[in-house]
């Protein structure tokens, strides 16, 4: 595969003590060295740096740098690749790019480094959308998670559903082709059904645990709820350490949704502090009340504050009941006073006092089933796009159960086993190209 070669600033443009370059391409390494006064670049070893001027057009130095030379196919690309080392500054970084490209290079397009990795066979498409997660992680265990899959452990799941799906193709198809074959192995219902189930088992425990990888790797919607001045402000306030949301004894002091992110224990929460629910007649105050209620729909945890000092009131009843099918967190709030309410399971804190809190975190984690993480639990999906493939793949495999069942002919089977093995393939981008790489890695920054 043929490709120009290019050139992008792989760092963030800005003041810093030094910003690369960088350049892949059969010409890469030829075409810098007739800017670059040093070492010849096209007789030194690769995986070397060397020091050296990059020279205007008239022959006088623009910049003092460091060069890295990465030989094919021993590079990111597989290509001939520079790095040039320059001085941090915008406008010299600006001026460099512009010397190199004035030597022929193309100027690359967000994700053309990557995309072009994963076209000559350096990384399969999971590993390329993990190279993003570990650039836009939020968190430690995202890290993580994003690791896992650049060094091709999630991979090798997807990879290892394929073979089985494969073999079974493979064996149905010998079958049909070649029925002379004494020594080939039959393949009836009473074989594909139980290797069938056995995949299907496979996957329902992949997408059952991906639920928690994608949490890790996301963040968790977490809406905090409850009737006006009960302390959902200022609760968030304790979560976050700061006075990030406005406290008053005033009702509706919040009017609208305030949104913050807090990083616990290596998961990302994204606190969403809602308007106290109830009947108004203010309509700002109503607006906020529509959006809290939305909130509370697409909410992947809810933390429902209570006040302890008083009665259950109907707007209470009315929170506890909307999200009785939510995963929810009850909150006891005002423990420092007199308690008139007791609700069992509920987690006691005065916000007042700074209590409770640490407890609070404590359960946030063991009901989303993030605490006591293990070394597996970072290896499965956390990509919506492999979730759903993966999801497309299952519904094609009980698609192949569900023709068993009516006993239709088994070469029938062939059109949704294949139809499973290259949804399965779309994950690692196997099968899938066009329109798909080109919204994938545009998504990347440029120099990537």
């Amino acid at each position: 595969m043929q490709f120009d070669t290019i050139a992008a600033i792989a760092t963030p443009l800005g003041t810093a003590g030094i910003s690369v370059i960088r350049v892949s391409g059969d010409e890469a390494i030829s075409k810098v060295n007739s800017i670059f006064k040093g070492k010849n670049l096209n007789h030194v070893q690769s995986h070397t740096i060397h020091y050296g001027h990059i020279l205007n057009k008239d022959l006088s130095i623009l910049d003092e740098v460091m060069v890295s030379v990465f030989i094919a196919p021993r590079s990111f690309t597989k290509e001939n690749v520079v790095e040039i080392s320059t001085h941090g500054g915008i406008l010299i970084t600006q001026l460099v790019l512009e010397r190199i490209l004035e030597t022929g290079i193309k100027l690359a397009e967000p994700g053309e480094f990557s995309k072009r990795a994963f076209l000559n066979g350096r990384i399969d498409l999971v590993q390329a959308e993990a190279i993003m997660d570990i650039i836009h992680a939020t968190n430690e265990n995202a890290i993580k998670v994003a690791n896992k899959a650049l060094h091709k452990e999630t991979s090798a799941l997807i990879d290892s559903l394929k073979s089985k799906v494969l073999t079974m193709i493979a064996q149905i198809e010998v079958n049909i082709d070649y029925p002379e074959y004494d020594d080939a192995i039959v393949m009836s219902h009473e074989i594909i059904y139980p290797r069938v189930v056995d995949l299907l088992e496979e996957i329902n425990h992949i997408l059952i645990h991906s639920k928690k990888t994608q949490l890790i790797r996301d963040g968790v919607k977490t809406v905090i709820i409850g009737r006006p001045n009960v302390g959902k402000s200022s609760l968030l306030n304790a979560l976050l350490n700061e006075e990030r949301a406005i406290v008053s004894d005033i009702e509706g002091t919040t009017r609208d949704t305030i949104d913050a992110y807090i990083n616990l224990q290596g998961v990302t929460l994204h606190l969403v502090d809602t308007a106290g629910i109830r009947t108004s007649n203010d309509f700002i105050e109503s607006i906020g009340i529509d959006r809290s209620k939305k909130a509370i729909k697409d909410a992947e945890l809810i933390l429902l504050v209570l006040d302890t000092s008083v009665e259950l009131t109907p707007e209470d009843l009315e929170l506890l009941e909307l999200t009785q099918h939510k995963t929810r967190i009850i909150i006891g709030n005002k423990s420092d006073l007199p308690r008139k309410l007791k609700i069992q399971q509920a987690i006691d804190i005065s916000v007042l006092k700074k209590e409770g809190i640490e407890t609070l975190e404590k359960e946030i984690l063991k009901t989303l089933k993030l605490d006591n993480l293990l070394d597996k639990d970072f290896n499965y999906l956390s990509n919506m796009r492999h979730i759903q493939k993966l999801k497309e793949a299952k519904n094609a495999l009980e698609s192949v159960i569900d023709a068993i069942a009516k006993e239709m002919p088994v070469d029938l089977y062939l059109i949704d086993l294949t139809r499973a093995w290259n949804t399965l393939g779309e994950i690692l981008g196997n099968h899938q190209y066009g329109d798909l790489l080109t919204e994938l890695f545009t998504k990347f920054c440029l120099g990537k």
